[in-house]
């Protein structure tokens, strides 16, 4: 069985997702994950298919032929490496403005860590009017890690940009 990661990409409308998951079911192939949005009016995602291997070449020239409605990039990632260690799951919270993932992902990079997931979404301040921006991490901690320097690193960051920091 081969794996493959879809990128996709399209104007949002109604039957997208239908017609990928058709496309896949059609050549064999088995939907395992998926993480897709529509954002500012687009249709966009990631999706991990399994399918046979003599059946490859087949799904890949059907998603081409979606050019069009779909833009869909493959990738055949590399075999999956067990994860080890433990999850650090936290919030940030605060006044949206320029910089705050690139902040937040320098904190963490500067230990080495690996970002598993990144949600991040701006909503409407319910008291002021302004925008605030809301980023949700887990990054994973190898074994042994002190989860404490990296929780430090973050807090002394939410307080210098003004965002509230939850660890979950």
């Amino acid at each position: 069985m081969t794996r493959l990661v879809l990128t996709v990409v399209g104007d949002d409308r109604v039957g997208l997702v239908r017609t990928l998951a058709d496309t896949v079911a059609a050549h064999g192939g088995n939907w395992e994950r998926s993480e897709l949005a529509e954002l500012a009016g687009a249709f966009a995602g990631i999706v991990l298919v399994e399918i046979p291997d003599d059946r490859e070449a087949g799904l890949v020239a059907a998603l081409e032929r979606l050019d069009g409605l779909l833009r869909i990039t493959t990738h055949q990632p590399l075999a999956p490496v067990a994860a080890t260690g433990q999850a650090l799951r936290f919030t940030v919270l605060g006044n949206d403005r320029p910089g705050i993932v690139r902040e937040v992902s320098d904190a963490v990079g500067v230990h080495a860590l690996s970002i598993d997931a990144l949600t991040s979404r701006t909503l409407e301040a319910p008291m002021s009017g302004g925008t605030l921006f809301e980023a949700t991490m887990v990054v994973r901690l190898p074994v042994g890690f002190d989860a404490d320097e990296v929780i430090a690193d973050l807090e002394r960051l939410a307080a210098e940009i003004q965002v509230d920091l939850t660890l979950a």
